[in-house]
C-alpha cells in the first residue's frame, strides 16, 4: 500500500469513529403511527392535487408534455367533434367516416396556405413515388406537367413519345381530356386520365396564346430516362430531366468517358427539369466540387445545417460547362445551377428559374398515405435565398413560341457559342 493510501485509510478511519460517537448520541428512533381517518384526509387531498396536475398539466409545463405524450392546450378538437355530430345528426344522406377524415387531414394540410406542403392517400403517394420521383409513367402521352400561375402547364415533352409528335409544346394549358374540362384536377386525378392502356387513343385539348388546339394521340410506354446525352466534336450536350435515384451515378458514368471521346467542353441542360432527390444533386455536383458546401439548410424545428459534395470524385472541376436554365427548372436543379455559379464552374444560360428555394420531407402514415411537407429553407453556397426569385442566368436568352415552332433554339446555340 502507497503512503497517500495509508494516509487516506486513516483519516477515513478516524472520521468513522467521530461519526459512530455522534451517532451513539441520538435519540432512538420510534416508530409514529397515524390514524385511519387523517390517513383518508391525506389519500383525499393528494388524489385532488394530482387530478388539478394532470388535468393543467400541458399548460403549465408545455415544453415537458410533448415527452409524457399528453397533447398542449392548443390541440384542442372539440370543434372538430362538434361539425361531425351536427353531420351525422343531420344530414340528409350516408355518411362515409373514413371519406370524412381524409377529407379533414387534406383540408388542414391545405389550410397551411403552402403549395409544397402536401397531404397524400395511399394511391397518391404511390403514384407520386412511381412518377414524380422514379418516372415510371406506364402508358401515357409522353408529357411532364405542373401547376404553374394557376394553371395545368405542360413542362417538359419527352423525346420520342406520342405528344412531341403530335406538336404539344412545353408552355401549353392542359384544358380538356376527352371533352371533359380538367382545369381543377390535381395533378395525380390529371395523370390518370391521361394514362391509360397501351393502343388507347386520347385527345387533349390545350390552350396556347388564348386559342384551344386539340391533339389526338394514341398512348404508348414511355421509357423515363432521367438523363440524356449528346456530343458535337469536343463537347458533351448532358440533358438532365430530373433527379431520381440514380441520376448522380448515370452522369458520372457519362463524365468518366470524356477522356476516351476527347471532350473539352459540357452543356448541362436542365432546362424543364422540376427537380426531386437532394441527394442526387449532391452526387452530380461531386463532378464539379470537391468537398465544398452546396447548399445551407435553415429550419425552425432542426436548425442549420450544410451539405457538402463528396471528396475525390471531382473529375469535372476544370472543364469548361455552361448550364441551360429556364422558368420550369426547379428545386434540386436550381440546387445544381446555383452551386456551379457561386463556385465560378459555370455559366448559366437562358431565363430565371421558378424559385423553389424550399426542401421537403416524406413521411410514410400509418394508412398508407403520406405527407410531404416543407421542412427548411436553402440558401446557396454565399448564403443566397433563391426562394421565389429563382436563380438569375449570367446570360439571358429567350426561347419564344416562333423559336420552337421552327425548331430554333437560342439558348442552346448561345450555350455552344461560349
Amino acid at each position: 500500500m502507497s503512503k497517500d493510501l495509508e494516509k487516506f485509510s486513516q483519516f477515513k478511519s478516524s472520521d468513522e469513529k467521530e461519526k459512530n460517537k455522534k451517532m451513539t448520541n441520538k435519540p432512538e428512533w420510534k416508530e409514529k403511527r397515524v390514524s385511519l381517518g387523517n390517513a383518508i384526509i391525506i389519500g383525499a387531498v393528494l388524489a385532488v392535487f394530482g387530478a388539478i396536475v394532470g388535468i393543467n398539466f400541458p399548460y403549465w409545463f408545455p415544453g415537458v408534455s410533448q415527452y409524457f405524450g399528453v397533447s398542449g392546450g392548443s390541440n384542442n378538437w372539440s370543434e372538430l367533434d362538434e361539425v361531425y355530430n351536427k353531420l351525422s345528426g343531420s344530414y340528409n344522406g350516408e355518411i362515409d367516416k373514413n371519406v370524412l377524415i381524409e377529407g379533414a387531414k387534406s383540408g388542414m394540410v391545405d389550410a397551411l396556405g403552402d403549395i409544397y406542403t402536401v397531404y397524400m392517400d395511399k394511391e397518391e403517394s404511390t403514384s407520386y413515388v412511381n412518377t414524380a420521383l422514379h418516372g415510371n409513367v406506364g402508358a401515357g402521352i409522353g408529357v411532364e406537367f405542373g401547376l404553374r400561375d394557376g394553371y395545368m402547364r405542360v413542362l417538359r415533352v419527352l423525346p420520342d413519345n406520342p405528344a412531341i409528335r403530335a406538336g404539344v409544346m412545353i408552355g401549353d394549358i392542359i384544358y380538356k381530356v376527352n371533352g371533359e374540362v380538367v382545369t381543377a384536377s390535381s395533378t395525380t386525378e390529371l395523370a390518370s386520365v391521361l394514362r391509360g392502356d397501351a393502343g388507347t387513343e386520347v385527345t387533349v385539348t390545350m390552350i396556347r396564346d388564348g386559342e384551344e388546339k386539340d391533339f389526338k394521340m394514341r398512348r404508348e410506354e414511355i421509357n423515363n430516362v432521367s438523363v440524356y446525352d449528346k456530343y458535337e466534336g469536343d463537347t458533351a450536350i448532358i440533358t438532365v430531366t430530373r433527379f431520381d435515384n440514380d441520376t448522380g451515378t448515370e452522369v458520372q458514368k457519362i463524365a468518366n468517358g470524356f477522356s476516351k471521346k476527347g471532350i473539352n467542353k459540357v452543356i448541362l441542360d436542365l432546362r424543364g427539369n422540376g427537380g426531386g432527390y437532394v441527394s442526387a444533386a449532391q452526387d452530380l455536383l461531386s463532378l464539379w466540387l470537391d468537398n465544398q458546401v452546396m447548399l445551407t439548410q435553415e429550419s425552425t424545428h432542426f436548425g442549420e445545417e450544410k451539405m457538402t459534395t463528396s471528396s475525390g470524385k471531382a473529375i469535372l472541376k476544370d472543364m469548361e460547362t455552361v448550364v441551360l436554365v429556364n422558368g420550369s427548372t426547379a428545386s434540386a436543379s436550381e440546387i445544381t445551377a446555383a452551386a456551379l455559379k457561386e463556385y465560378g464552374k459555370a455559366k448559366i444560360v437562358g431565363t430565371t428559374t421558378y424559385g423553389k428555394g424550399v426542401v421537403q420531407k416524406m413521411y410514410d402514415l400509418s394508412n398508407g398515405g403520406m405527407l410531404k411537407v416543407t421542412i427548411a429553407e436553402w440558401l446557396t453556397p454565399k448564403n443566397n435565398s433563391i426562394n421565389k426569385t429563382g436563380v438569375e442566368p449570367d446570360v439571358v436568352v429567350e426561347l419564344t413560341e416562333e423559336d420552337i415552332n421552327k425548331m430554333r433554339d437560342p439558348q442552346m446555340d448561345k450555350a455552344k457559342s461560349l
